[in-house]
């Protein structure tokens, strides 16, 4: 295992349920048993707000954590835009997209077999952004 992957996994300052959320979404790999539920708050169109809970795997965690910390300040439109391309980068395999640089330690060819366990959260919060709270 990636030594970046354990990193991200063990910052916990998004693990939490944030009590001023205005959407929130859950999400279960049916797979491994991996739980996820995602927190976030939207105003004016943009997620201004991001936390999670659950009980799951290393890359799961660091997925959640990545995810929240890169979706501060982002348009709904512009997240829902980088769910898709992390689902196709694993359908696929060609080259990331620049839109997931930031997700690069996790989502690269290397990782996928854990590809349901990275994508949980990127599911999730794309479930919470269409289908609202």
């Amino acid at each position: 295992m990636d030594l970046k992957i354990l990193r991200l996994a063990s910052d916990t300052k998004s693990q939490k349920k944030i009590s001023d959320f205005t959407h929130n979404s859950k999400a279960k790999n049916p797979l491994c048993g991996d739980e996820i539920q995602l927190f976030f708050k939207i105003n004016k169109g943009k997620i201004t707000k991001v936390s999670y809970q659950g009980k799951n795997c290393v890359y799961c965690q660091a997925s959640a954590n990545l995810l929240s910390s890169n979706s501060n300040g982002k348009k709904v439109e512009e997240m829902i835009e980088v769910c898709d391309c992390a689902n196709e980068f694993f359908k696929n395999k060609k080259d990331l997209p620049k839109n997931l640089k930031k997700y690069k330690a996790l989502i690269s060819s290397k990782n996928t077999n854990r590809k349901e366990c990275i994508l949980l959260p990127f599911n999730a919060l794309k479930k919470g952004l269409i289908n609202g709270n």
